[in-house]
Protein backbone atom coordinates (compact mmCIF):
# COMPACT_ATOMS: atom_id res chain seq x y z
CA UNK A 1 0.00 0.00 0.00
CA UNK A 2 1.38 3.41 -0.99
CA UNK A 3 2.25 5.92 1.68
CA UNK A 4 1.60 9.62 1.29
CA UNK A 5 4.71 11.77 1.56
CA UNK A 6 4.23 15.32 2.77
CA UNK A 7 6.35 17.72 0.75
CA UNK A 8 7.87 21.05 1.65
CA UNK A 9 9.05 22.15 -1.81
CA UNK A 10 10.14 25.64 -2.75
CA UNK A 11 6.64 26.26 -4.05
CA UNK A 12 5.71 29.78 -3.02
CA UNK A 13 3.83 30.04 0.24
CA UNK A 14 0.38 31.56 -0.02
CA UNK A 15 -2.79 31.80 1.99
CA UNK A 16 -6.33 33.09 1.61
CA UNK A 17 -6.48 36.74 0.63
CA UNK A 18 -8.34 39.04 2.95
CA UNK A 19 -9.95 42.32 1.91
CA UNK A 20 -11.48 44.43 4.66
CA UNK A 21 -15.16 45.37 4.18
CA UNK A 22 -14.30 49.07 4.15
CA UNK A 23 -11.74 48.51 1.39
CA UNK A 24 -14.21 46.42 -0.60
CA UNK A 25 -16.80 49.20 -0.43
CA UNK A 26 -14.18 51.72 -1.54
CA UNK A 27 -13.26 49.54 -4.53
CA UNK A 28 -16.94 49.29 -5.46
CA UNK A 29 -17.19 53.10 -5.50
CA UNK A 30 -14.17 53.27 -7.77
CA UNK A 31 -15.78 50.80 -10.15
CA UNK A 32 -19.06 52.73 -10.10
CA UNK A 33 -17.15 55.84 -11.15
CA UNK A 34 -15.26 54.03 -13.90
CA UNK A 35 -18.31 52.24 -15.32
CA UNK A 36 -20.33 55.46 -15.32
CA UNK A 37 -17.51 57.32 -17.07
CA UNK A 38 -17.44 54.62 -19.74
CA UNK A 39 -21.17 55.03 -20.38
CA UNK A 40 -22.90 52.45 -18.17
CA UNK A 41 -26.24 53.48 -16.68
CA UNK A 42 -25.98 52.18 -13.11
CA UNK A 43 -29.57 53.03 -12.20
CA UNK A 44 -31.21 50.03 -13.90
CA UNK A 45 -32.20 46.79 -12.14
CA UNK A 46 -29.63 44.91 -14.20
CA UNK A 47 -26.67 47.21 -13.54
CA UNK A 48 -27.00 48.77 -10.09
CA UNK A 49 -25.04 45.87 -8.52
CA UNK A 50 -22.63 45.43 -11.43
CA UNK A 51 -19.63 47.05 -9.67
CA UNK A 52 -19.98 44.60 -6.77
CA UNK A 53 -20.49 41.62 -9.06
CA UNK A 54 -17.53 42.66 -11.22
CA UNK A 55 -15.21 42.85 -8.21
CA UNK A 56 -16.40 39.49 -6.93
CA UNK A 57 -15.87 37.92 -10.36
CA UNK A 58 -12.38 39.41 -10.53
CA UNK A 59 -11.58 38.11 -7.05
CA UNK A 60 -12.80 34.62 -7.99
CA UNK A 61 -10.86 34.65 -11.28
CA UNK A 62 -7.61 35.36 -9.42
CA UNK A 63 -8.01 32.69 -6.74
CA UNK A 64 -4.64 31.23 -7.72
CA UNK A 65 -2.99 33.80 -5.48
CA UNK A 66 -4.49 31.90 -2.52
CA UNK A 67 -2.28 28.89 -3.27
CA UNK A 68 -3.32 25.24 -3.13
CA UNK A 69 -1.98 23.14 -0.23
CA UNK A 70 -3.40 19.97 -1.81
CA UNK A 71 -0.51 20.02 -4.31
CA UNK A 72 1.95 19.12 -1.58
CA UNK A 73 1.49 15.34 -1.56
CA UNK A 74 3.21 12.74 -3.73
CA UNK A 75 3.41 8.94 -3.88
CA UNK A 76 6.11 6.37 -4.66
CA UNK A 77 6.43 5.82 -8.40
CA UNK A 78 5.46 2.08 -8.27
CA UNK A 79 8.16 1.31 -10.85
CA UNK A 80 9.37 -2.30 -10.68
CA UNK A 81 13.01 -2.89 -9.71
CA UNK A 82 15.57 -2.69 -12.52
CA UNK A 83 13.21 -0.65 -14.75
CA UNK A 84 14.57 2.86 -15.30
CA UNK A 85 11.38 4.24 -16.89
CA UNK A 86 13.35 6.75 -18.94
CA UNK A 87 10.72 6.75 -21.72
CA UNK A 88 7.60 6.16 -19.61
CA UNK A 89 5.53 9.31 -19.98
CA UNK A 90 2.57 10.31 -17.86
CA UNK A 91 0.41 12.63 -19.96
CA UNK A 92 -2.65 14.55 -18.74
CA UNK A 93 -4.90 16.71 -20.91
CA UNK A 94 -6.63 18.51 -22.31
CA UNK A 95 -6.94 20.57 -19.12
CA UNK A 96 -9.11 23.63 -19.67
CA UNK A 97 -8.02 26.91 -18.13
CA UNK A 98 -9.00 30.57 -18.00
CA UNK A 99 -6.59 33.36 -17.08
CA UNK A 100 -6.41 37.15 -17.08
CA UNK A 101 -3.73 38.78 -19.21
CA UNK A 102 -1.73 41.14 -17.03
CA UNK A 103 -1.33 43.63 -19.90
CA UNK A 104 -5.02 44.45 -20.35
CA UNK A 105 -6.77 42.38 -17.65
CA UNK A 106 -8.74 40.66 -20.42
CA UNK A 107 -9.22 36.88 -20.39
CA UNK A 108 -7.34 34.29 -22.34
CA UNK A 109 -8.48 30.71 -22.31
CA UNK A 110 -7.54 27.38 -23.75
CA UNK A 111 -6.23 23.94 -22.89
CA UNK A 112 -3.06 22.59 -21.36
CA UNK A 113 -1.35 19.23 -21.75
CA UNK A 114 1.17 18.31 -19.08
CA UNK A 115 3.51 15.31 -19.11
CA UNK A 116 6.39 14.05 -17.06
CA UNK A 117 8.74 11.11 -16.84
CA UNK A 118 8.62 10.02 -13.21
CA UNK A 119 11.68 9.67 -11.04
CA UNK A 120 11.16 8.19 -7.60
CA UNK A 121 7.77 9.83 -7.06
CA UNK A 122 4.50 10.53 -8.85
CA UNK A 123 1.78 13.08 -8.22
CA UNK A 124 -1.96 12.34 -8.27
CA UNK A 125 -3.49 12.89 -11.70
CA UNK A 126 -5.98 15.46 -10.41
CA UNK A 127 -3.07 17.47 -9.02
CA UNK A 128 -1.90 18.24 -12.57
CA UNK A 129 -5.20 20.01 -13.18
CA UNK A 130 -4.83 21.82 -9.86
CA UNK A 131 -1.31 22.85 -10.84
CA UNK A 132 -2.42 24.36 -14.15
CA UNK A 133 -5.27 26.28 -12.53
CA UNK A 134 -3.18 27.46 -9.58
CA UNK A 135 -1.15 29.64 -11.94
CA UNK A 136 -3.89 30.29 -14.52
CA UNK A 137 -6.13 31.95 -11.93
CA UNK A 138 -3.89 34.99 -11.70
CA UNK A 139 -2.89 38.01 -13.74
CA UNK A 140 -0.29 36.49 -16.03
CA UNK A 141 0.95 35.89 -19.56
CA UNK A 142 0.91 32.57 -21.38
CA UNK A 143 4.68 32.32 -21.50
CA UNK A 144 5.04 32.68 -17.73
CA UNK A 145 2.13 30.34 -17.08
CA UNK A 146 3.87 27.48 -18.86
CA UNK A 147 7.20 28.12 -17.16
CA UNK A 148 5.55 28.12 -13.71
CA UNK A 149 3.68 24.88 -14.37
CA UNK A 150 6.85 23.15 -15.55
CA UNK A 151 9.11 24.44 -12.78
CA UNK A 152 6.63 23.71 -9.99
CA UNK A 153 6.13 20.13 -11.22
CA UNK A 154 9.91 19.73 -11.10
CA UNK A 155 9.91 20.99 -7.50
CA UNK A 156 7.06 18.72 -6.46
CA UNK A 157 8.23 15.32 -7.73
CA UNK A 158 11.79 15.75 -9.07
CA UNK A 159 10.90 13.97 -12.35
CA UNK A 160 13.36 12.97 -15.04
CA UNK A 161 11.61 15.35 -17.43
CA UNK A 162 8.60 17.64 -17.83
CA UNK A 163 6.66 18.83 -20.89
CA UNK A 164 3.94 21.49 -20.98
CA UNK A 165 1.87 22.49 -24.03
CA UNK A 166 -0.54 25.45 -23.91
CA UNK A 167 -2.99 26.39 -26.68
CA UNK A 168 -5.07 29.51 -26.00
CA UNK A 169 -7.20 32.30 -27.47
CA UNK A 170 -6.56 35.82 -26.18
CA UNK A 171 -9.38 38.31 -25.97
CA UNK A 172 -6.88 41.19 -25.96
CA UNK A 173 -6.20 40.37 -29.63
CA UNK A 174 -9.81 39.50 -30.47
CA UNK A 175 -11.63 42.45 -28.87
CA UNK A 176 -9.11 45.26 -29.43
CA UNK A 177 -6.01 46.16 -31.44
CA UNK A 178 -5.78 43.94 -34.52
CA UNK A 179 -9.16 42.35 -33.65
CA UNK A 180 -8.13 38.95 -34.99
CA UNK A 181 -10.80 36.49 -33.94
CA UNK A 182 -9.33 33.21 -35.15
CA UNK A 183 -5.74 33.44 -33.91
CA UNK A 184 -4.51 31.04 -31.25
CA UNK A 185 -1.25 31.10 -29.34
CA UNK A 186 0.66 27.84 -28.80
CA UNK A 187 3.59 27.55 -26.42
CA UNK A 188 5.69 24.54 -25.37
CA UNK A 189 8.03 24.12 -22.43
CA UNK A 190 10.60 21.38 -21.84
CA UNK A 191 12.57 20.31 -18.82
CA UNK A 192 15.09 17.53 -18.24
CA UNK A 193 14.88 14.53 -20.55
CA UNK A 194 12.44 16.28 -22.91
CA UNK A 195 15.10 18.88 -23.63
CA UNK A 196 17.57 16.15 -24.54
CA UNK A 197 15.37 13.59 -26.31
CA UNK A 198 13.61 14.47 -29.57
CA UNK A 199 11.75 11.15 -29.51
CA UNK A 200 10.12 12.02 -26.20
CA UNK A 201 9.10 15.44 -27.51
CA UNK A 202 7.62 13.92 -30.66
CA UNK A 203 5.68 11.32 -28.70
CA UNK A 204 4.28 13.99 -26.38
CA UNK A 205 3.23 16.27 -29.26
CA UNK A 206 1.61 13.30 -31.01
CA UNK A 207 -0.41 12.69 -27.84
CA UNK A 208 -1.46 16.35 -27.81
CA UNK A 209 -2.60 16.23 -31.44
CA UNK A 210 -4.54 12.99 -30.90
CA UNK A 211 -6.52 14.50 -28.02
CA UNK A 212 -7.81 17.59 -29.82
Amino acid sequence: MSTVVELTPRLEEAGPREIAPADWQRYERYMEEIFAALGMDLSTPGTHATPRRFLQALFDATAGYDGDPKLRTVFPSERPPRVDGAHSQIVEGPISFHALCEHHALPFHGVAHVAYVAGEEIIGISKLTRLVRLYARRFTVQERLGEQIADTLVELVQPLGVAVHLDASHLCTQMRGVAEESARTVTTFWRGSYDDNAELRSEFLAQVRSRR
